[in-house]
């Protein structure tokens, strides 16, 4: 069943679905991108700031090598002695450590953006399962990514070892070389080590990462049932928007219907079309449609006008015209000026409003 949904699922991820995969915190990270990042920062800070911390190191513990017999080996002076020993070692460090932490998040926000998500925080009682614990131990997934940390520290270490065993030869004479210069042969050799290994991490993490975004798209590939779904959820059910159409053309024309009685008159085809006009003289520039229909609608507009007193007047070209160009609430427009008011004065001159 597995296999088949994924055969299915032949779309690429929509914007909607990564946006909710990224909002429960599932993104296409690499961790080697994160461990390249810490390395070159780690590289760097060896260069940089190697000697310093390599000197200061050495004046913390040079008491121990140098004179050894001066340090009192009672258990409590002997434990202060080593608490701050171990405390400026911390101290020393503590600048390595925080700039290796920064790289660490920022590798990640390189990555995916600033992400902040709780879901991966809250608890999951299906990751207690036995069962699917050891399903996840024995995925291909894991499998691959064993491999993938058994190829990568074969390559690193050939890389790495195959740079840095020519400076190793003379390891021996170490202990009978001066401190100094064993300490920066240490230095030069670390430094060899480590930029190989990140001349390695390079390609792997570049490799890597662009498989982690290619298998990541799969994974969120979607069917085209998926897509229809997720298209009428962001659309909305066909069904549910034309009910919701109905009741709002339904509503327009009850107001519509409740302006027909304060017409001053309706135009009509006689039959199919009807167009009521309103015009006040001291307060409108021109008259305006309050309501038009056709057919049915049409009727019911003359039946409402006919209860109310409104008068009919039959211009089937102006009924027309005014139907097609005017919505309602609009005022006419200049076009049909003239021959609005020739309907509109025939009415007035009706109702004693202008002489004959």
């Amino acid at each position: 069943m597995a296999e088949e949904d994924d055969a299915s699922k032949t779309e690429d991820p929509s914007d909607k679905k990564l946006t909710d995969a990224k909002n429960k915190g599932e993104v296409a990270q690499s961790q080697e991108v994160r461990s390249w990042a810490i390395l070159l920062g780690g590289v760097a800070l060896l260069m940089i700031a190697g000697p310093w911390i390599a000197d200061n190191v050495r004046r913390t513990v040079l008491p121990f090598i140098e004179s050894p017999h001066a340090i009192d080996t009672d258990f409590e002076h002997l434990r202060l002695v080593m608490a701050n020993t171990l405390s400026d070692i911390a101290l020393i460090l503590s600048p390595v450590f925080s700039v290796l932490m920064i790289l660490a998040i920022m590798s990640s926000i390189v990555q995916f953006g600033l992400l902040f998500s709780s879901t991966k925080l809250k608890p999951d009682l299906a990751k207690l399962s036995l069962i699917k614990g050891v399903k996840r131990i024995i995925s291909l997934k894991a499998i691959m990514e064993f491999l993938k940390g058994i190829l990568k520290l074969i390559a690193v270490g050939v890389i790495s070892f195959s740079l840095a065993i020519p400076l190793l030869q003379d390891i021996e004479l170490m202990p009978q070389t001066d401190l100094v210069f064993t300490v920066d042969r240490i230095h030069t050799i670390s430094v060899l080590l480590v930029s190989g290994t990140v001349a390695a991490m390079t390609v792997i993490a570049a490799a890597d990462f662009a498989f982690q975004k290619y298998t990541f798209r799969k994974q969120m590939r979607m069917s085209k049932q998926e897509v229809k779904d997720e298209h009428k959820q962001q659309e909305g059910d066909p069904q549910i928007k034309a009910r919701i159409r109905k009741l709002r053309i339904e509503r327009a024309q009850q107001r519509m219907m409740a302006a027909v009685p304060e017409a001053d008159v309706v135009v009509t085809n006689p039959t199919h079309y009807s167009v009521a006009l309103s015009y006040n003289m001291e307060e409108m520039p021109a008259p305006k449609v309050v309501a038009k229909g056709v057919d049915h609608l049409a009727f019911r507009i003359r039946e409402v006008a006919t209860a109310n007193d409104v008068p009919l007047v039959e211009n089937p070209p102006l009924a027309r015209a005014l139907y097609a160009s005017v919505e309602i609430d609009e005022e006419i427009p200049p076009e049909h000026f003239k021959a609005v008011a020739e309907v509109i004065g025939y009415i007035m001159r009706q109702r004693g409003d202008l002489p004959h």
